[in-house]
């Protein structure tokens, strides 16, 4: 297949592209704004690949998506583009609308219309699948209960409303006009190559500088982590595998309140980084409680049950497999690090500086 993959130069998008580079035979049209999260450093192991093109668009941009259809011909479409920081969202909640809603619908849009332009054979095989997340669906709160594909949608900040608008949107073009689409709903991720302002990579970096760990309010809120090159493979055996309409639910089995994950960091770091900062007699002490987030949810928790038994998924890593290669891959990747930090990958791909 020639899959066409929009927001593949992001966290998760980079990692699908390296996977299906690496570990199949078809091909990648990496579609990408290149916002802030947008980085092509993430992609230089795969970036000369003759299997591989890059096209820079913005989602919202029909004739450009118009233009790349018609350039690159794609068998399948992996949506990932999206505005995707809670904070961020609290701020300035426009830009969310703007990329993950009318975004989304351009793009549907522009897809169903080279999908009934394809022959018979070549519209049959075509595939629109949709990359979502767990926040869609809200607070579980103190219950014991996990998310299903038919939990009810509850989302609690901008960018979460923003993802179930658009999840919304992927389903009625299936029921409106048979359009072939895909719905996955992830947990956390973690992992290389991971945008610097994202809980992990941040405590990461901040205690390597001697800098404050700042976790909102106890740091009890609870996240099932999922290891990205995970969710990769996942991506791709429902894109092959999966059945038209159908919604999966991609989850690590790994729930750990905030704390447990920022303290897991500072024992690793103590093991492989153990030349600490002057003045801290451990990176715990760096630890600092911060007013919590507003509509800030408790819990979220996956159950990935119907992908692992339709489509023989299970993650590889557990949560400490995956934070140990995670804490590992920054220790040796510090310059990709202070590239992001001091905005040079942006400033070069601009010509500026």
């Amino acid at each position: 297949m020639k899959i066409l993959v929009t927001g593949g130069a992001g966290f998760i998008g980079s990692a699908v592209i390296r996977y299906i580079l690496t570990h199949t035979d078809d091909s990648v049209v990496n579609l990408d704004k290149l916002t802030y999260a947008g980085n092509l450093e993430s992609l230089a192991s795969v970036s000369h690949h003759p299997r591989y093109a890059f096209e820079q668009a913005d989602i919202c941009d029909r004739a450009a998506l118009e233009e790349i259809f018609v350039t690159h011909r794609p068998d399948a479409v992996m949506h990932l583009a999206a505005e995707s920081h809670v904070d961020r969202s609290i701020d300035g909640p426009l830009a969310f609308i703007q990329t993950n809603v009318v975004g989304t619908y351009t793009l549907l849009e522009v897809s169903r219309s080279y999908w009934q332009g394809l022959e018979a054979i070549e519209k049959n095989q075509f595939r629109f699948h949709h990359v979502s997340t767990d926040e869609v669906f809200g607070d579980l709160g103190q219950s014991a209960d996990l998310f299903t594909e038919n939990t009810c949608y509850s989302p609690s900040s901008p960018y979460s409303a923003s993802k179930a608008s658009s999840d919304h949107l992927v389903r009625a073009w299936y029921r409106t006009y048979g359009f072939p689409v895909l719905v996955t709903n992830c947990s956390n991720n973690y992992g290389p190559y991971h945008f610097p302002e994202k809980l992990i990579p941040l405590m990461i970096l901040n205690a390597l500088e001697g800098r404050s760990l700042p976790v909102y309010g106890e740091g009890n809120q609870i996240r099932d982590w999922l290891y990205v090159e995970d969710h990769a493979r996942a991506l791709y055996r429902v894109i092959r595998k999966g059945r038209l309409g159908e919604t999966y639910n991609i989850g690590g089995f790994n729930e750990k309140t905030n704390m447990e994950v920022v303290r897991g960091i500072c024992d690793l770091l103590m093991e492989l980084s153990p030349e600490k900062p002057k003045d801290i007699c451990h990176y715990r002490d760096l630890i600092v409680h911060v007013p919590d987030r507003p509509g800030h949810d408790l819990r979220y928790a996956i159950d990935a049950t119907k992908i692992k038994n339709e489509l023989g998924w299970l993650p590889d890593e557990t949560f400490e497999t995956g934070l140990r290669k995670t804490v590992e891959w920054y220790l040796n990747h510090l310059e990709w690090c202070r590239r992001v930090q001091d905005g040079s990958y942006r400033r070069e791909r601009l010509g500026i500086g």
